[in-house]
């Protein structure tokens, strides 16, 4: 089942259930799908969608440092709730032992060898983990194995 359909199950499922917070995240996520569609004139396909999802959820994460570094704990446990029901729909994440089996075969892949080609490498790289993985996490294992 592609994506765009499966988020606009599960908001069926949610109004049945009486689950307002579930649907009014998934609305949130569906509106922003939708207002990329709109601007593209085109309907988005599954990888396109898994984007838009993890600009999401990077909101949401970079939000939630935030509201902690001001003690905004009310604010806090609704992003994790949100959180939680938006990684439902992101495909299964990599281990730390995956990325850096990922980043090593990369590596030689590549010939990086420094530092100086962390670009190279990173572009040849994410590709490979994208939606599968965060981004930081990845940049800090290529910074371990390019030192």
């Amino acid at each position: 089942m592609d994506l765009s359909l499966r988020l606009s199950e599960d908001m069926k499922q949610a109004m049945k259930s009486k689950d307002k917070f579930k649907l009014s995240t998934i609305r949130m996520v569906r509106s922003a799908i939708q207002n990329v569609e709109i601007n593209s004139k085109r309907t988005l396909n599954d990888d396109e969608v898994l984007e838009i999802l993890g600009r999401e959820i990077k909101q949401r994460k970079d939000a939630l440092h935030e509201f902690e570094k001001a003690s905004r704990f009310d604010l806090v446990d609704n992003l994790k709730l949100e959180l939680d029901i938006l990684l439902e729909y992101l495909p299964a994440q990599l281990s730390e032992e995956e990325i850096k089996a990922i980043v090593r075969e990369t590596i030689q892949e590549t010939g990086a060898t420094s530092k100086a080609d962390m670009g190279k490498l990173m572009a040849a790289l994410m590709p490979k983990v994208k939606g599968r993985s965060d981004g930081k996490l990845v940049n800090v294992i290529v910074q371990q194995h390019l030192q």
